[in-house]
């Protein structure tokens, strides 16, 4: 057994699953920001009820997501400790920015958006929830500062062998930055209108009640998945040119590559610096799912003709789609962290010297730990989705009117 294999597995493992938590956390979010807007600005309760059942769906998700996130973190420490002591100094600024936004404010704007239905006005009810949104945007944003560091390192000096943050706004103006956040965003985007759409499907096909309620919620993620797919396409081929000039060996070997690696084989010594064939086979059908994504706008004509609606047939479809985003933001994420092996701060530092010195079997009851205990949180979490998912907007336990007192359980005192 390899510990740096098993270093990576497990890295790749627990991102992946956390990844999927993230993705549903920006899409959904997005929306319910839409729908309370709706219902605050015309007070049409069909707006309410959106809001409150997919505000439901929103908050399993978070909850859980947040508890991926923390164990996920602890691997830092644990099995990338050359990571950490070489490149903490610059990495580690926009980690601690993000921890400060997500665990903090975003979680405290949710806990009071949560408990404040029926307690805070309209107005500033809606504005907790805007301010959910800002800040999980801005957490995201963050992040992928600090992921596209590693994937071209900027603004920093090494000094006594460890790399020192010098200039704090190139690391917003990385060209590895810009187009790669707007994918992610659209993809979640995306995400969040497939699975709007899907779970509405679901009730339009089992007839529920709750006709015009999930037509409306249809035709919102279809639209939202059309849109966001185009944006995905196009932030994700626009891509190519920056990723080319900063990272010439990721998806070929041009004069530019050939040049790099003989630098890197003076600096680091003889070695494989090709990333791995997964990355392109990642690649690949990851973009195979979005063209096929984009055959959604196709369904567009469901938002019009309710005898359209009432066929199965095109629901299915929608139904049976749900996976594929998800599907293809992990092949996405494979595709750009694997196209950077050799290395874990592209041509800094390479891999194999940030891992951490364990033994083998360490790693290995690591990885069986995070991987069962990440494993878990999902599967609860999606257990938890489709029940709550199944039971349909009639009365969600998000912002339920408390219950008037009952007298009967507090009788006035009897006059003797």
């Amino acid at each position: 057994m390899d510990t740096l294999l098993l270093a990576r597995l497990q890295f790749a493992t627990t991102t992946s699953i956390h990844f999927l938590f993230v993705v549903v956390t920006l899409g959904l979010v997005t929306l319910l920001v839409g729908m309370q807007t709706a219902w605050v600005l015309t007070g049409n309760p069909k707006w309410e009820r959106l809001t409150r059942y997919w505000g439901q769906l929103y908050v399993i998700n978070y909850v859980l997501g947040i508890a991926t996130g923390i164990v996920m973190e602890f691997q830092f420490g644990l099995n990338w400790s050359g990571l950490s002591r070489y490149v903490g100094n610059v990495f580690g600024a926009p980690l601690a920015i993000e921890t400060l936004v997500a665990f903090f404010l975003e979680s405290t704007f949710l806990g009071m958006w949560i408990f404040g239905w029926h307690r805070l006005g309209k107005g500033v009810h809606l504005a907790l929830l805007w301010g959910v949104a800002i800040t999980a945007y801005a957490s995201a944003f963050w992040i992928m500062v600090a992921n596209s560091w590693l994937q071209h390192p900027v603004g920093y000096e090494v000094r006594d062998g460890i790399a020192h943050l010098t200039d704090f706004g190139a690391l917003l103006t990385n060209p590895s930055l810009g187009m790669a956040f707007g994918h992610v965003v659209s993809a979640a985007m995306l995400v969040g209108g497939m699975l709007m759409a899907a779970v509405s499907a679901w009730h339009l096909i089992r007839r529920t009640p709750d006709f015009v309620l999930f037509r409306t919620s249809l035709r919102i993620g279809l639209v939202t998945s059309a849109l966001a797919i185009t944006m995905v396409q196009g932030f994700g081929f626009a891509q190519f040119g920056p990723v080319g000039a900063v990272q010439p060996t990721k998806f070929g070997q041009g004069p530019e590559g050939q040049a790099l690696i003989a630098e890197w084989t003076t600096r680091f010594g003889p070695g494989d610096y090709t990333p791995p064939v997964l990355a392109s086979v990642g690649l690949g059908f990851m973009i195979l799912i979005g063209f096929t994504l984009g055959c959604v706008w196709l369904l567009l004509p469901l938002l019009f003709r309710d005898w359209i609606i009432r066929l199965r047939f095109p629901l299915w479809l929608v139904l049976l789609a749900l996976p594929l985003p998800f599907v293809a933001v992990i092949l996405g994420w494979i595709a750009r962290e694997v196209g950077r092996q050799p290395w874990v701060a592209y041509g800094l530092l390479p891999t194999d010297q940030a891992v951490s010195p364990v033994g083998a079997p360490v790693m290995l009851a690591s990885l069986i730990g995070f991987s069962l205990l990440l494993g878990t949180l999902a599967v609860t979490n999606w257990v938890l989705l489709a029940r709550h998912a199944a039971r349909g907007a009639a009365d969600p336990a998000l912002g339920r009117p408390p219950a008037p007192p009952n007298e009967s359980t507090h009788p006035e005192p009897a006059l003797i």
